[in-house]
């Protein structure tokens, strides 16, 4: 059952990513009725994930002096062409100044423009938070064709007339490890890739949102929070889709997802990257250290799902794993809810989520309430992880254009 609703979320984005390539003739790419099937093997996701790629040029590998300069500085800007988006869409990757656990960093992003010419005083930007992609260095966004999320999100934004921020997170991409559930370090990560975005393109406006998915969500949420503490005049809001927001509640029911027990490794080897003490084998079952390395260094998303394809949450760990002090700290500290936050907000979950479950969702934003934030939190019954970020995409962006409107947010925290 799981894989034949991986199968049907994956039709959807290849359905999207076609019809762009479609419409600018990208090689290699099929028709947009013709998408390619899910990948029922590891090998079939490597050739998957290979078809997908983009190469990590020597534009990644670059060097600066970080002293030298502040966060949110344009380092490096490049115009690429070989993405498959809509015609007349512009893309800019980019590196740039962030910051990691305290200490001065190096991000990756990619800017991508609508086609036509921007309103005065420049392009809407959303700042988009992506979904989990892998953890290795070849996962990153700006390095995929399809920007990972390109038929699924992003091909909406801009056609709704938005210029899309697109960071990869650190150490997707750009050298060094990635922080991967780190919600600090991503939401620096986001913040930090706007005013870099606007110095490398000029038609940017100057007003922002941010809006994630999943991985991206809790990113989301940590922008809000940020914003609470050093607020900027220009920041309208977040939006959070599907937020992995729940690591706190995923201690005490591990067993309610379904086909994501893969996660788990990605999640051991982000506790290690946070605290060099902990030990992945203390966490991680035999089944799941057997391809940990694996799946840490030699692909990304579908090449992790498919090599624990059937493997539950339950299986990954081992027994008394969330006892263990590193993990705890870990998980209580990138949750969410607890903190006040800054501007609007919308949280949008999937009432058939097997990933991240709406019951999870609706605990963060109890949590939340309490400091009485300008919230609205929406459900979409049967829909699961990644279908509920393209059938709330119209949702999002009709929130988004009242925030650059000027018009008030409403919320429904005691609804």
């Amino acid at each position: 059952m799981i894989r034949e609703m991986r199968a049907l979320e994956w039709r959807g984005i290849a359905m999207g990513v076609l019809a762009a390539a479609a419409v600018i003739g990208q090689p290699g790419l099929t028709r947009a009725d013709d998408p390619p099937p899910f990948p029922k093997t590891v090998e079939e996701a490597v050739l998957a994930e290979k078809d997908d790629a983009l190469p990590l040029t020597a534009f990644y590998d670059q060097s600066f002096r970080l002293a030298d300069s502040k966060p949110g500085a344009l380092l490096a800007s490049e115009t690429v062409s070989d993405y498959a988006l809509a015609a007349g869409v512009t893309a800019t990757r980019i590196l740039y100044h962030s910051v990691q656990d305290g200490a001065d960093a190096m991000t990756s992003a990619v800017v991508l423009t609508p086609a036509g010419t921007p309103p005065e005083g420049g392009w809407p930007v959303i700042a988009w938070a992506h979904g989990t992609s892998g953890i290795a260095r070849q996962c990153a966004p700006s390095a995929m064709k399809d920007v990972y999320y390109g038929g699924e999100g992003l091909a909406g934004m801009l056609a709704g007339g938005f210029a899309v921020v697109a960071t990869d997170y650190h150490g997707l991409g750009t050298k060094g490890h990635h922080p991967y559930m780190n919600k600090a370090d991503q939401a620096n990560d986001v913040i930090y890739s706007v005013p870099a975005a606007r110095k490398a393109v000029a038609t940017l406006g100057k007003k922002w949102v941010v809006d994630g998915h999943s991985q991206g969500g809790l990113a989301a949420w940590g922008v809000a929070e940020a914003q609470a503490k050093s607020p900027d005049p220009d920041y309208l809001g977040a939006v959070a889709v599907a937020g992995a927001t729940h690591l706190g509640w995923f201690l005490d029911h591990p067993e309610a997802t379904k086909g994501a027990g893969f996660y788990l490794a990605w999640h051991a080897y982000a506790v290690q990257q946070n605290y060099p003490e902990f030990k992945v084998e203390d966490m991680l079952s035999s089944a799941a250290m057997d391809r940990y390395e694996k799946v840490t260094n030699e692909g990304c998303w579908l090449y992790g799902f498919l090599n624990y394809d059937g493997v539950e949450a339950p299986q990954m760990v081992k027994p008394g794993w969330r006892d263990n002090k590193w993990v705890r700290k870990f998980y209580l500290e990138n949750s969410a809810g607890d903190k006040p936050v800054g501007g609007p907000m919308l949280v949008i979950a999937g009432e058939g989520d097997n990933s991240v479950p709406v019951e999870a969702i609706r605990d963060t934003v109890k949590k939340a309430c309490g400091n009485k934030p300008v919230l609205e939190f929406k459900s979409y019954p049967g829909l699961d992880h990644d279908p509920v970020m393209s059938e709330s995409t119209a949702a999002q962006l009709d929130w988004i254009r009242d925030r650059f409107a000027g018009k008030a947010a409403s919320g429904n925290c005691s609804g």
